[in-house]
């Protein structure tokens, strides 16, 4: 980023050595141009180290999020109280805690995605293991 700053120094000490100065019209104009092109190469400097700041602070978080996302999704080694179900209208994957499926007076829930009854209750009678029932 520092080339457009050593550009712009170069061309402060072009117009010196070449004796432009502000006593004439079109010196002031240079000299004023240069100036505004010192400017915009301060502020050129200046986001580029805020992007630089932003990019470092959105990695951290990206790695935080990772970490969470780990110790909050990786849970196949805990037995955390609840039992994973799909909805058989949607099949979305929902998760309901163990004491429901103990619960007498419970026999169906209502599912969060499609707000269709899910019953909990084993009501088929089947003997497949495979029953979609």
């Amino acid at each position: 980023m520092n080339i457009v700053k050593e550009r712009v120094s170069y061309l402060k000490g072009l117009a010196d050595g070449l004796g432009i100065n502000e006593d004439t019209k079109e010196g002031r104009l240079l000299i004023a141009i240069i100036d505004v092109l010192d400017e915009i190469a301060e502020e050129i400097e200046r986001i580029y180290d805020e992007q630089s700041d932003l990019e470092d602070y959105v990695d951290a978080i990206d790695e935080d999020l990772t970490r969470l996302e780990d110790e909050i999704y990786d849970e196949d080694d805990e037995d955390d109280g609840f039992v994973e179900v799909e909805c058989p209208h949607c099949h979305e994957k929902i998760y309901l805690d163990e004491d429901v499926f103990e619960d007498e007076d419970e026999d169906e829930i209502i599912c969060p995605n499609c707000s269709e009854p899910i019953f909990i209750k084993d009501e088929c009678n089947c003997d497949d293991e495979n029953c979609n029932c």
